[in-house]
């Protein structure tokens, strides 16, 4: 019994209008101009953010610290490189950007002799900076700038901002914000050898508290606006 087979025509394929064929062009190169717009604003938002005083001399600095020292600039010059880091009590990033220090500081204790890490509040007043400094429980130097003047001195707008100090008192790096490659930054600036640790996961862990402390200031502000 032969077996009867059907043919089923094959469905045309449609044909695209000009206006169409025009309307995916211009999407086409609508996408582009807005991806090469993004990298133009990235690019020159980088740049803004290049604090003004990199290559030039640090400016001197005499602050006291909460234990009732008083650390300075030029105690440092000729012996050792500065990190110089402006937080405050209620600055979010510098919640994620002083444990990152801490971090780096433990990890290099052994290269103490080349560096050192200056904290430096510029809270307004003592007792949240205290509170602060005391619940971070940092292993370097946390100073106040009660009246801003280091802060005024180095162009300090926005923080976290930090500062790489050479041996002679020339800045040689400097960045604002928080920076989840701190750590390596600091490393090259500094010449220490990386250590072997997994900063992608320490990155990951730094980025997730981030959000669970955004998370908690803006449910604890929608609180306050509602009642």
């Amino acid at each position: 019994m032969d077996q009867v087979t059907q043919d089923y025509p094959v469905p045309a394929r449609p044909k695209l209008s000009l206006q169409a064929i025009a309307a995916i062009a211009a999407f086409v190169l609508f996408t582009i101009f807005i991806t090469w717009e993004a990298k133009h604003l990235e690019t020159a938002l980088r740049r803004a953010e290049l604090p003004p005083l990199v290559q030039q001399a640090a400016p001197d600095f005499s602050l006291t610290s909460f234990d009732g020292r008083t650390v300075s600039l030029a105690d440092y010059r000729g012996r050792k490189k500065l990190v110089l880091s402006f937080w405050a009590s209620w600055c979010g990033p510098c919640r994620l950007e002083i444990p990152a220090l801490q971090s780096f500081y433990e990890r290099h204790r052994k290269d103490s002799n080349l560096f050192e890490i200056l904290a430096i509040s510029i809270d307004e007043h003592r007792a949240p900076a205290e509170a602060f400094a005391t619940e971070m429980k940092a292993p370097f130097p946390m100073l106040l700038d009660l009246d801003s003047r280091t802060a005024t001195a180095y162009h300090v707008e926005n923080i976290p901002a930090v500062y790489v100090v050479d041996v002679n008192g020339k800045i040689t790096y400097g960045h604002v914000g928080y920076d989840i490659t701190l750590e390596t930054q600091l490393e090259n600036e500094l010449g220490l050898k990386p250590e072997n640790s997994n900063r992608t996961l320490r990155s990951f862990k730094a980025a997730l508290n981030m959000a669970v402390d955004n998370r908690q200031c803006v449910e604890s502000l929608a609180k306050e606006w509602n009642e």
